[in-house]
């Protein structure tokens, strides 16, 4: 029987999640990413035994948004298992279609992509909806109305969590006092955002890292990913790295990574 990674909560808003999630951009769009190599869709076949690992390594956590192309409709077509079983994340304010990414944060705009994503997910909720920010944090939080909307569809039982992936660290530090859960970058490379991952751990604010494998620029096994996940995991506000992969080796590696980097720490703190 395979061993489960740990799992964590997500700050304050009780929702538990492995330490890893899967990001699934790739079960939907191969155009316009920032990965180092190109690659084809996978089939149904290959979607279906890749979420259905997932499951056996112990991630319940899907990370997904309508900018990933066709991904949504995919997962709610080809998720395995009760719904219960899965922590369902996706995004609002982008879109991509002809190559080409549109953005829209008005209230009306917020309003019909979760009720979109309801439907493409085949589900009566979402676990976390995520502002899709375009760079200007500060903009869209003052101004646009999206957080207060998703506040509203909360209230309303459409979603349990909201919050914003961020790309600024003025924009995290702010978003971190609004919302129940934020997404930033951290890797080896970047850390320019710890001080928003160390507010959120203040405030009681989930964080999920993105781009902890530098978008697959790091090296996808070996030392550089089990020395990203130790510096990672190793911060108490850390709830779950989204890692995006559609390589059942990488997803068993990363797993194996992270529960050693746990496992490590779990024997220091005892003392072995």
């Amino acid at each position: 029987m395979t061993e489960a990674i740990p799992r964590r909560t997500l700050g304050r808003t009780g929702i538990e999640v492995g330490v890893l999630g899967l990001g699934t951009v790739k079960l939907g769009r191969n155009q316009g990413v920032k990965y180092p190599r190109g690659f084809a869709l996978p089939d149904d076949s290959a979607v279906r035994d890749l979420l259905g690992l997932a499951a056996d390594l112990g991630i319940n956590l899907i990370d997904t948004a309508p900018a990933y192309g066709s991904s949504e409709e995919r997962l709610g077509e080809l998720l395995p298992g009760p719904r219960e079983r899965w922590v369902l994340g996706t995004k609002v304010g982008e879109e991509f279609g002809a190559g080409v990414s549109r953005h829209d944060f008005s209230p009306a705009a917020v309003r019909a992509s979760v009720e979109r994503s309801l439907r493409r997910l085949r589900t009566d909720w979402l676990d976390l909806v995520l502002v899709h920010s375009d760079g200007a944090d500060l903009e869209i939080i003052e101004h646009s109305g999206a957080l207060e909307t998703l506040a509203e569809l909360k209230r309303a039982g459409k979603l349990r969590a909201f919050g914003m992936s961020t790309k600024t660290l003025a924009g995290g530090l702010r978003a971190a006092e609004l919302c129940d859960l934020l997404m930033v970058t951290w890797n080896l490379d970047h850390d320019d955002e710890v001080p928003v991952i160390d507010r959120c751990r203040e405030l009681g604010t989930g964080v999920l890292i993105k781009k902890a494998l530098a978008s697959g620029h790091a090296a996808t096994g070996g030392d550089p990913v089990r020395a990203a996940f130790a510096r990672l995991l190793a911060h108490a506000g850390v709830g779950s790295l989204v890692v995006g992969t559609i390589d059942p080796d990488h997803l068993r590696a990363n797993a194996v990574a992270a529960r050693a980097c746990l496992r490590r720490d779990s024997s220091r703190a005892g003392g072995g």
